[in-house]
């Protein structure tokens, strides 16, 4: 670079330097920034760009979601994930509940949001029912809503927490419940269900569907499944005796991640789990008593998505 041209560019620099720190720091708009250094709005704005372009200013978030947003890039490197979201820590499993809950909301938001038709798979618990109940109402008719488990105990009870039915009434979308138990009787009455027109309908939706919002319980002596009675107490016994850690949608897995075909899992009514997922497949969970479920869930690659708390993020990156 030549002596005439150093000049200018330094002064240049100095100006872009100025005008970054104005508007990034001071919180002055672009016409406050041209009066202050007597340029034009125009030369202003190019001013403030050519900062970010000669890296001249560094950014660093303060607020208590850098470190989540930090968490949950490595759980994403670590597991190979295609989405991840992490929730700041609360000290309470209502509180760490809720937050989860949001973030699920903001990401079925943006995904219902367009008015071009979606389909969306979706299970059942808790923490889906907090997240749809935040999810803002539209009137998205040609979106469907489709549950990839069934809502009712052997005995013919609904349970609570339906999910499908909640969600495609807030975005007046048309629904498409599984009409089965979560666990059916016996391996022949499984097998008449899954033969009905009804469930194949619900089968192929699912599989064409853009991404699935999943709920994960853990297995012991406060297991999802048994506190909502969809399986009795000698089931859940034989559960925790097989090594079960965790279920999705009452498919029962070990802590290698692995669906086993016996035991309750030959009687399970829900559409089958693709493994590996072969579209977005989010799980929404979290909680110190689901660390080995969910961290199973990821070795078995049970899901490619997962939206978690910071301090089930910390413990599962601290994990071999």
């Amino acid at each position: 670079m030549s002596k005439t041209t150093r000049p200018t560019r330094e002064r240049k620099l100095e100006l872009a330097a100025r005008a970054a720190w104005l508007y990034y720091i001071a919180g002055n708009d672009q016409s406050e920034i041209a009066v202050k250094l007597q340029i034009s709005r125009h030369a202003t704005q190019r001013l403030v760009a050519m900062a970010v372009r000669e890296k001249l200013i560094k950014f660093r978030i303060e607020h208590n979601s850098a470190k989540c947003i930090e968490l949950a890039e490595e759980l994403r490197e670590k597991f190979a994930l295609t989405f991840s979201d992490v929730a700041p820590h609360h000290p309470s499993l209502a509180d760490t509940e809720i937050a989860i809950a949001g973030l699920a909301a903001t990401k079925i938001e943006a995904l219902l949001t367009p008015k071009s038709p979606v389909t969306i798979a979706i299970g059942t618990g808790r923490t889906l029912r907090a997240a749809v109940d935040d999810v803002g109402s539209l009137e998205r008719p040609h979106h469907k809503i489709v549950s990839m488990v069934g809502n009712i105990t052997r005995d013919g009870r609904a349970s609570g927490y339906d999910v499908a039915m909640r969600l495609a009434d807030r975005i007046g979308a048309q629904c498409y419940p599984l009409l089965t138990p979560v666990l059916a009787n016996s391996c022949e009455e499984r097998d008449l269900l899954r033969s009905q027109r009804a469930f194949q309908t619900v089968h192929d939706l699912v599989r064409q569907s853009k991404v699935s919002f999943l709920g994960l319980g853990e297995v012991g002596s406060q297991a999802p499944l048994y506190m909502d009675s969809f399986v009795t107490r000698d089931e859940l016994g034989e559960l925790i005796s097989s090594g079960t850690v965790g279920e999705i949608i009452g498919w029962a897995f070990n802590a290698k991640g692995a669906i086993c075909p016996q035991g309750t899992n030959a009687r399970v009514a829900s559409i089958p789990l693709e493994v590996p997922p072969k579209r977005l497949t989010i799980a929404v969970a979290g909680g110190s008593a689901k660390h080995g479920a969910i961290a199973a869930a990821l070795h078995g690659r049970l899901i490619n998505g997962l939206i978690t708390d910071e301090d089930t993020a910390c413990a599962l990156l601290q994990a071999k």
